[in-house]
C-alpha cells in the first residue's frame, strides 16, 4: 500500500560533505517499507520546487515507526531540503519493488558505490536477521565520499572498501575486489547499487561466474508511480525479446539477466 502523508522530521544532519541523513516519523510507511524501495519527498513546504524528489530508503525501524534517508545535495531541491531541521514534509511511499532473497541462501555479497550505497544498510540488516553471512564491498571516489561503513560494521557484516585515490581501504575499483572475492568465496547471491559503470562491471562478473545478481537502478523520476514514463529502462524478456519497463514501478530492483545497460 502506498501512502501520501505528512511526515515529522526527527533529524536532518550532515554526515559527510554534501551528504545528509534525515529521519522521518512516518509509521504507516515504515510499517510497509522493504529494503530497496524509495519515497517521493517534497523538498520544501512551498510550491517551488513543484515536484517531489525520489530518495531511497536507507534504514527502516518498524517498531519506532521511522525511516531514515541519506541524500546528496546536488541541486536546488536537495539544497533546500538540507536546510530544514524541523516541522513536517509531504512524503509518498513506499514505492517500487525492493530486494528479495531465499531462505536457503547462506552467503551473500552486497556491492555498493557512491550514492548507491545509501539504500543497502536496510538490506544488510534484514539479511543478517535472516541468518545470512553478509559480505559488503564498497567503492567511493575518496574517503570523504564514502557512505555507511559504520552501519554495515555495526550489523556484523564483513566489509571491504576501495577508493579511487587510495585515501581509505584499497586503492582501485570495487569491481576489482569483487572479482578476487568471487574466486575465493562461494556466493549464493549478489546485490548491487551504484554508478552505471560499476553496475555494468558487477553484472559482467556475476554472469561469467553464474552467480545470481539483483541490481537497483538509479533514474530521474517525476511521478514515482509509473504514470509519466520518464524513467523507462531497456530489459530483455525470458523469450529474448527486448522491451521497456519503468524503474519507479517495475523496479528499481531488477535481475541482472533482464536489465540492459547501454554504453
Amino acid at each position: 500500500m502506498v501512502f501520501s502523508i505528512k511526515a515529522i522530521i526527527l533529524e536532518n544532519q550532515k554526515i559527510l560533505p554534501d551528504f545528509y541523513r534525515m529521519v522521518l516519523a512516518v509509521p504507516s510507511i515504515a510499517r510497509e517499507a522493504e529494503p530497496g524501495q524509495f519515497v517521493m519527498l517534497k523538498t520544501s513546504n512551498t510550491l517551488d520546487p513543484l515536484l517531489k524528489r525520489p530518495i531511497s530508503i536507507h534504514r527502516i525501524n518498524k517498531a519506532e515507526g521511522t525511516i531514515a534517508l541519506v541524500y546528496q545535495v546536488i541541486g536546488r531541491g536537495t539544497n533546500l531540503l538540507s536546510q530544514i531541521t524541523q516541522g513536517e514534509l509531504e512524503v509518498m511511499g513506499p514505492l517500487g519493488n525492493g530486494f528479495y532473497w531465499k531462505k536457503d541462501y547462506k552467503k551473500v555479497a552486497i556491492v555498493g558505490g557512491g550514492c548507491g550505497i545509501a539504500p543497502l544498510p536496510a538490506l544488510a540488516e534484514e539479511l543478517v536477521k535472516d541468518g545470512k553471512e553478509v559480505y559488503v564491498l564498497l567503492g567511493a571516489q575518496t574517503r570523504e565520499k564514502l557512505l555507511c561503513v559504520a552501519d554495515f560494521q555495526q550489523l556484523g557484516c564483513k566489509v571491504q572498501v576501495t577508493t579511487d585515490d587510495g585515501s581509505y581501504g584499497t586503492k582501485g575499483f570495487v569491481t576489482e575486489i569483487l572479482q578476487e572475492f568471487i574466486l575465493n568465496t562461494k556466493i549464493d547471491q549478489v546485490y548491487c547499487c551504484g554508478p552505471l559503470p560499476m553496475t555494468k562491471g558487477v553484472i559482467k562478473l556475476t554472469k561469467e561466474n553464474l552467480i545470481p545478481c539483483q541490481v537497483s537502478l538509479e533514474e530521474r523520476m517525476a511521478c514515482g508511480i509509473g504514470a509519466c514514463l520518464g524513467c523507462a529502462c531497456k530489459v530483455r524478456n525470458e523469450d529474448g525479446t527486448i522491451t521497456y519497463k519503468k524503474v519507479c514501478h517495475d523496479g528499481p530492483v531488477f535481475t541482472s539477466s533482464e536489465v540492459i545497460i547501454d554504453d
